[in-house]
């Protein structure tokens, strides 16, 4: 049983490793676990301060069973393991068995509607958050969403996330198993399948570029999954676009190639194939961001019959803002608990006045909100 309150799982890719340097700037003891305990003290060592850091090293199976045992005792589970739809079902039912609060950086919509639908009920009725996608990617969307939402005439949501960067292997694979799945834009109170998401490009224009960005559904996105049941919206939509235009239309191509050559392959040979591309478009550990060459431009447009707000969040380190997302929650469930419980957003958890006040006082954004 563990004793510390938060618990890393995957603590020695990119991102669980930087979970770990924020839980360290709030002081809050963690546990870094993972499968191979080389990885795990080679990430710990990386981290800045981390001599500092009230934590331990911990190797565990990935088993339900192990798990649970292992999440016994610990109030939140930070799982930075993906694909989540291969490797996340497993610590969502064993943080449910261990009474954990979870939290991970999925985009994995599919998946998502999967766990909402099994999980949700069963974490309400013990008081747990269900959080999946407390990520840069789209929980600053959900920010501005909810900013727009303040005004009671907003009910439709248009949503753009644009990034300046490379993919980790890991985030490349998310996409990589999206190609696989139905994607889902909510119109009119139902989630709405998109056709052909991964065919036709959208065309984005944002501030400080004079030309347009190629975007796309990105798995269709969290955030209509989190607005499918809010009262406050009828619908939600959301685009993703990285700056760099050959890779937007590498993810494409591929997405082509699943369709033309894989998709009757047998699973597990199609997911080989695919590991093997998405290593070869992000190949190895990313270097750390650098907040003059890592920028972001998230703009959420909240439109109603008589009104219309555009909310633009301009920042900086995408994976970076991850780690502080994570942690930030992570210290406001340990000290007060969820705003609501079941599967929830990251701004239904804690707040989006509070958690865009987390990201802002770090130095990683600022806002501005327009009214037409």
């Amino acid at each position: 049983m563990n004793k510390k309150p938060v618990i890393v799982y995957g603590a020695s890719g990119y991102t669980g490793r930087l979970v770990c340097e924020f839980l360290r700037e709030y002081q809050i003891p963690f546990v870094a676990a993972g499968r191979n305990k080389q990885k795990l003290e080679d990430a710990m060592a990386k981290v800045p301060g981390i001599e500092t850091a009230n934590y331990e090293i911990a190797v565990v199976e990935h088993s339900v069973e192990a798990l649970t045992e292992f999440f016994k005792g610990a109030k939140v589970v930070c799982n930075t393991v993906g694909p989540f739809s291969r490797f996340g079902t497993a610590v969502v039912e064993a943080c449910l068995n261990a009474d954990c609060h979870y939290l991970d950086t999925t985009g994995e919509q599919q998946w998502m509607i999967e766990m909402r639908d099994t999980f949700s009920e069963a974490y309400a009725e013990k008081g747990l958050l269900l959080a999946p996608s407390t990520a840069y990617m789209h929980a600053v969307g959900n920010i501005a969403a909810e900013f727009c939402l303040e005004n009671p005439t907003i009910d439709s949501i248009n949503a753009a996330c644009i990034p300046t960067g490379v993919p980790t292997v890991g985030s490349t694979q998310t996409v990589m198993d999206m190609a696989r799945n139905k994607q889902y834009w909510l119109e009119n109170n139902e989630l709405v399948e998109i056709v052909d998401p991964m065919k036709h490009a959208h065309e984005v224009t944002i501030p400080g570029f004079n030309s347009s960005i190629m975007a796309l559904p990105w798995g269709g996105g969290s955030i209509p999954l989190w607005y499918a049941n809010d009262t406050r919206v009828n619908s939600a939509s959301s685009l993703t676009g990285f700056t760099n235009r050959p890779l937007m239309q590498g993810v494409m191509a591929l997405a082509a190639h699943y369709e033309e050559n894989l998709k009757d392959l047998p699973v597990e040979e199609q997911e080989a194939q695919l590991d093997a591309m998405a290593a070869g478009i992000t190949p190895g550990m990313p270097p750390r961001e650098n907040r003059t060459i890592h920028r972001l431009v998230d703009r959420v447009y909240g439109v109603g019959p008589k009104s219309q707000i555009c909310v633009t969040i301009i920042g900086h380190s995408a994976y970076i803002q991850t780690g502080l997302v994570q942690a930030f929650i992570a210290k406001q469930l340990i000290n007060k608990g969820p705003n609501n419980v079941g599967f929830q957003s990251p701004c239904k958890a804690v707040g989006h006045h509070e958690l865009y006040g987390a990201l802002e006082g770090f130095g990683f954004c600022d806002m501005k909100i327009e009214e037409f």
